[in-house]
């Protein structure tokens, strides 16, 4: 059988792609993506771990709003380079059969909308599906898997809810999809990955293909087919990070790479897995917080008592509590972007260690294997990895939708 044709946009990093490739069943055509970071990592990911020797024209460095050149092709930008565009890759390819991937989720974040003045209002990103749509009214795949958080069901930045405007926009180019998407609203936790984390999953498939079928495969797709994936028991913070070499507080400062640490390196070497620097005041109030739930006093485990403990630490004061410990034996609290600011939410459940996640962690935490190195500053990394999708929900993701393809390749030519 041949491999299912994607294309993967606003690809980040790629744990979507990642999870699909796994799966042995898909091949990427194209990934979309306009940082450069990301970029950089996906080419080398496709290149060396999944024996893509043409990455470097796969992966597609470019502003997906620029849609008529996308498709067409570019040269001679300032900022992009050039490309053939995704015109010719997928008729090179003979043809897309599945889209997938989600536009950032940071206009319709919760957190998002409460940092943001305007809650998030006038963000351009509150309407970059608006390009997901255009490059599926163009391939016309047999189906689509779209992914945002759960915020977007109740984001508004006009007029209507943006969630409205999403799926009139995909009725009326001919794809159907679930009627309540509350119902799409998947924790990654429940498939194993170590991690708490709530996703809005849209499954589309095209209406010209499967005609009356359509709500029967949508509601299997929910119902029967991704269910199947789940696992008996939760993976936990232990489970992921458990094993890895401990990196304890020195009493002066080193360089690994250019990066400054003040905690020893790990042995042996693990990739990625470097202690950011932290400040004495931050390493006593690691310590703190973790004797406080290894000892079973539990002073610091109420929101109002985590407050009190900031103010009385820095001065400052804060509406949300700033420290959170991972707990051993649960999935980890969800692992964001901004887990490259400080990381404060994010604290090691070691005593002995006193400090935040390392990147080589939150891959963990993400369920990226540790074959993946990351590439790129603290910020870089730490901030891709976040904005993720863990390639193993992606990977029941993709074999989810697999089967769907399977159980109806009479109406479509797999």
């Amino acid at each position: 059988m041949k491999k299912i044709k994607s294309i993967d946009l606003f690809a980040g990093c790629g744990g979507l792609m990642d999870g699909f490739e796994q799966t042995g069943l898909y091949e990427t055509v194209a990934a979309v993506e306009w940082e450069q970071a990301p970029c950089n990592n996906l080419k080398y990911r496709l290149m060396d771990k999944w024996g893509y020797m043409d990455a470097e024209r796969r992966v597609l460095r470019f502003d997906i709003q620029r849609t008529d050149e996308l498709f067409e092709g570019w040269q001679n930008d300032a900022e992009y380079g050039e490309s053939v565009g995704l015109d010719c890759l997928v008729n090179e390819a003979d043809g897309i059969d599945v889209i997938v991937g989600g536009p950032p989720c940071q206009a319709y974040s919760l957190a998002g909308r409460i940092r943001d003045e305007n809650g998030m209002k006038n963000d351009y990103r509150n309407y970059l599906f608006e390009s997901y749509i255009k490059v599926l009214t163009r391939y016309r795949p047999k189906a689509f898997i779209f992914e945002n958080v759960p915020g977007i069901l109740s984001a508004k930045p006009g007029d209507r809810y943006i969630i409205d405007i999403i799926k009139e926009s995909f009725k009326n180019v001919g794809y159907v999809i679930l009627g309540d998407l509350k119902e799409a609203i998947i924790n990654c936790a429940d498939y194993g990955v170590p991690q708490n984390r709530k996703r809005v999953i849209i499954f589309g498939i095209d209406k010209n293909r499967y005609g009356d079928n359509c709500d029967e495969i949508i509601r299997k797709f929910y119902d029967e087919i991704l269910p199947k994936y789940k696992v008996l028991k939760k993976s936990t913070v232990r489970d992921a990070i458990g094993n890895l070499p401990k990196l304890l507080p020195l009493d002066h400062d080193i360089k690994y790479n250019g990066m400054k640490t003040r905690y020893t390196l790990p042995e042996p070497f693990v990739e990625n897995h470097v202690a950011r620097w932290q400040s004495d005041r931050d390493i006593d109030i690691f310590k703190l917080l973790c004797d406080d739930i290894d000892s079973g006093e539990n002073k610091y485990t109420s929101t109002e008592a985590l407050k009190a403990l900031y103010t009385e630490k820095t001065g400052k004061k804060s509406n949300v509590h700033k420290y959170h410990v991972l707990r051993w034996d649960e999935p980890s609290n969800l692992i964001p972007a901004h887990l490259y600011k400080d990381g404060l939410r994010h604290i090691h459940p070691d005593a002995e260690q006193q400090r935040t996640l390392t990147v080589r962690e939150a891959a963990r935490l993400q369920s990226f294997s540790d074959d993946y190195n990351f590439m790129g500053s603290n910020m870089d990394t730490y901030k891709m990895i976040g904005n993720a999708v863990p390639p193993l929900f992606a990977k029941c993701c993709a074999n989810a939708l697999f089967e769907v393809l399977m159980l109806y390749r009479d109406k479509v030519d797999i």
